[in-house]
């Protein structure tokens, strides 16, 4: 049993005249640094953030880095990262998830970025750090896997990744929105259908006399999640590619909850955000696990973290315009519920008074890495060319293979176009979707050259699809 707390804050910038006699400062400068120091406030608002567990097994593992840099001694590439590892047949995949995926992520992305390409960035940085933790980890080990819930906060952005049945939850504006799903072959029959296309075989424990009992699994193994970092030994077709879901909060902030199954498995989110209701951080996590085991007992670890996102609230008393609509707002997306103490409220008098929406920047949970790994901005300029897509190491003529390879859609995905992958993430690609090649088949596809001309400044470059020329 444990517990933990901490909270951290944003800074802000002011303004003053200079001592020792220097000139005054003026009117126009005084009102910049004004508002440049509301911004600060309203992008960098104050975490609050609170741990309890009760353990079972011992496979359930945390990771609580409030605060972050992406560029080392750089203040404003602050950010902040909150993680779940909920392990199962042992604890290895967990607690090695838990000490490399951060670096994994940053590795991804290049360090120049400015913040908001950075978080451009994030959604492809995580589907490949996801995959190559699993891949790396499944070199030192076969047996054990885990779930994860990864959550990176910058400002009043939430970028959530997340593989398995632990769960995030947002609360805010008095609305709950759900930025992870469960990946169980009960929730999904697009994930059974994808699996068994793959090779695996998925059906429920049978016991004497033909009778089924319990969730569907995946056999061998016996495995209900389709996927998971790690539990090589079921198959490569439990993948380790993420749903990850962006969204930007309202100057309302919000509070979150990050909770293994041992938590879901009893509560839904509207009782655990209700028997929580105005505690702080701490007690409001141990509220949760302690709700949870005193309805079912201890079965499980079970993990609840809570993040409270405060955005200090300037000129409070000014009612604010209403948001004009837009593509990006989901009020009535994920499952989203109304509490019931906003509901005396007319129609109207909710939408003059909210503040703003919550937002969504970006949502994909699709298993296919060719999808995954594409960007909607441009390859060359936000990721190096030449780097594999996953593990990050650099190609050397005749190895890179583009992630497209494969593609029968005719139109846009174009082979010679990017992100390339090496050898080995090939190899891993291939295996996720069921694929068995030779090594013959696939060096003989890997050698084929398709010339692609572009310029840059004067010169014109010819470069090909697994052999490049300079």
């Amino acid at each position: 049993m444990s517990s933990r707390s901490g909270s951290t804050g944003g800074g802000s910038t002011g303004g003053g005249s200079s001592a020792g006699g220097g000139g005054a400062v003026p009117l126009a400068v005084l009102l910049r640094r004004e508002v440049a120091s509301e911004r600060t406030a309203s992008e960098r608002p104050e975490l609050h953030w609170g741990l309890f567990s009760q353990a079972k097994k011992g496979e359930d593992f945390t990771f609580l880095k409030p605060e972050c840099e992406r560029v080392p001694d750089v203040p404003s590439s602050s950010f902040s990262a909150f993680g779940l590892f909920d392990g199962h047949n042992g604890n290895g995949a967990a607690i090695y998830t838990k000490e490399n995926l951060l670096n994994n992520i940053l590795s991804a992305v290049p360090a120049d970025l400015n913040r908001e390409d950075w978080l451009a960035a994030l959604p492809r940085a995580l589907v490949a750090a996801f995959v190559k933790t699993d891949k790396d980890f499944q070199t030192k080990a076969r047996s054990s896997g885990t779930t994860v819930t990864f959550v990176i906060i910058d400002g009043l952005v939430i970028t959530v990744a997340s593989v398995g049945d632990s769960r995030c939850v947002l609360q805010a504006e008095g609305s709950i929105y759900h930025l992870s799903s469960d990946h169980r072959f009960d929730a999904s029959k697009e994930e059974v259908d994808r699996v068994t296309e793959c090779g695996g075989d998925v059906g429920r424990l049978n016991v004497v006399g033909g009778a089924e009992i319990g969730p569907l699994r995946c056999w061998p193994g016996g495995l209900c999640l389709s996927r998971s970092i790690g539990d090589q030994d079921v198959g490569e077709f439990i993948v380790p590619v993420p749903l990850v879901k962006q969204v930007k909060l309202s100057t309302a902030g919000g509070r979150l909850i990050i909770a293994s199954d041992g938590v879901w498995d009893v509560l839904s989110p509207e009782v655990a955000f209700n028997c929580s209701r105005e505690l702080p951080p701490v007690p409001a996590a141990e509220q949760i696990v302690k709700t949870a085991v005193q309805s079912k007992g201890l079965r499980d670890d079970t993990t609840c973290i809570v993040v409270d996102i405060i955005v200090e609230k300037n000129n409070s008393s000014m009612p604010l315009a209403k948001r004009q609509p837009g593509i990006g707002v989901f009020k009535n997306m994920f499952g989203k519920k109304k509490s019931s103490d906003s509901s005396s409220h007319s129609h109207s008098d909710r939408e003059y008074m909210d503040p703003d929406n919550v937002e969504e920047i970006f949502e994909d949970g699709c298993a296919l890495l060719s999808r995954r790994l594409d960007s909607e901005y441009p390859v060359r300029n936000m990721f190096k060319l030449f780097i594999c897509a996953i593990c990050q190491v650099e190609l050397k003529p005749n190895q890179g293979i583009s992630v497209h390879e494969d593609s029968s859609q005719p139109g846009s995905l174009r082979r010679w176009d990017g992100p390339f992958l090496c050898q080995s993430c090939q190899e891993k690609k291939e295996a996720m979707e069921g694929k068995r090649r030779s090594r013959d088949s696939s060096r003989n596809s890997g050698t084929t050259i398709l010339q692609h001309f572009f310029c840059c400044g004067t010169s014109l470059i010819t470069f090909t699809c697994n052999i490049w020329e300079f």
